[in-house]
């Protein structure tokens, strides 16, 4: 039998404490109630106002909390640096970009004076050359000290000066380039506007100083010569300015030396030097700065030795040891034809030449 304090039926199931287990899930805390809108009066009061049981009690004044503020603040600061970074944008729009000015391009022949001097001693022709002390390939482009423009950047004036440099030894340097089976690695360094007039260049060459490949890049006839030594001895400066306010004009000044020799001849054939001067103005605007591309506009080049009989337009086609040049001068320059250049052609000073 149950005692006392038990129910008559006994202890309900599920164990010590009965049906109170079913409402613990129910058992409001302290932070609950203080929540609660409705508010239940004391018995006191309830006498002593005859009130109602319970009254409403006044809506809690709740704020943003601090997370809330925050992200609000930080939406704020990016929609104003939106709004600001599209009234000060740093760079030109396509629209209000001036026109790229074509390339300008003279290449003059030089023609030797007596048969081109050689020998099958390569180091030797070098010896006694004026290009004795020229480095090798890129090495003898080396960059130049540098300073931040009135409108430019350290960084920028870099820029400018490493894409120029690039585009010399590519243009110079590369041996595929230098036998003329490669463009593309060139091509890619040229701002998209003169594209269209480099692939008319090398798509139908012409002696209009406009499109002629060989004022883009040097390249030699591969049926006639080819080169004894692939590394290129070069020397030259490379010289920043600020043209304007948007524009960086960068000149590169270099002499090359390339060891030649008849196209499939053996090892023991006799090597000459062709020697070229080069003198090219590039332009950069600031897309040009930051996509590593150049705006070409000038390309002013003497090489030799080369016959004036000879068209240099394509190729270049030198004359080897032993050679001589051809009788007669440049080919004629007719005054009436509009759209043509003269035709130029200088004689290679015997200095210049290695002594054999």
């Amino acid at each position: 039998m149950g005692g006392p304090e038990d129910p008559p039926e006994g202890t309900p199931e599920g164990g010590p404490g009965g049906g109170e287990d079913e409402y613990r899930s129910v058992v409001f805390d302290e932070s609950f109630v203080r929540a609660a809108r409705l508010q239940e009066f004391s018995a006191q009061e309830r006498i002593t106002d005859h009130a109602p049981a319970v009254r409403r009690r006044p809506p809690m004044r709740r704020g943003l909390s601090r997370q809330a503020l925050v992200l609000v603040l930080l939406i704020a600061v990016a929609f104003g640096t939106a709004i600001y970074m599209g009234v000060r944008h740093p760079y030109q729009t396509p629209a209000a970009r001036e026109p790229v000015e074509p390339l300008r391009m003279t290449v003059i022949p030089l023609a030797p004076e007596g048969k081109v001097p050689g020998t099958a001693d390569l180091e030797s022709l070098y010896e006694h050359s004026p290009a004795a002390q020229f480095r090798t390939g890129a090495e003898g482009v080396p960059l130049p000290a540098s300073r931040r423009t009135a409108h430019f950047s350290d960084s920028q004036v870099v820029s400018a000066l490493t894409t120029a440099k690039d585009y010399v030894v590519r243009s110079a340097l590369d041996p595929e380039v230098l036998t003329g089976g490669e463009v593309r690695a060139v091509r890619v360094l040229l701002d998209p506007d003169q594209l269209e007039q480099f692939d008319q260049s090398f798509a139908r060459p012409t002696a209009d100083g406009r499109h002629a490949p060989t004022g883009w890049l040097v390249r030699f006839d591969p049926s006639r010569a080819e080169l004894a030594d692939r590394k290129v001895r070069v020397q030259g400066t490379l010289q920043a300015a600020e043209a304007d306010s948007s524009t960086l004009e960068v000149t590169a000044d270099h002499t090359s030396v390339y060891a030649l020799r008849p196209a499939g001849a053996g090892g023991d054939d006799e090597v000459s030097l062709f020697t070229l001067r080069r003198e090219l103005h590039f332009r950069f605007d600031r897309d040009d700065l930051r996509l590593h591309q150049a705006q070409l506009v000038v390309s002013y080049v003497q090489a030799g030795p080369l016959s004036c009989a000879e068209d240099s337009t394509n190729h270049l086609r030198p004359l080897l040891a032993g050679q001589m040049a051809k009788e007669g001068g440049p080919a004629g320059t007719d005054p009436y034809a509009t759209g043509s250049a003269t035709a130029l052609c200088g004689s290679l000073a015997t200095s210049a030449q290695p002594k054999v």
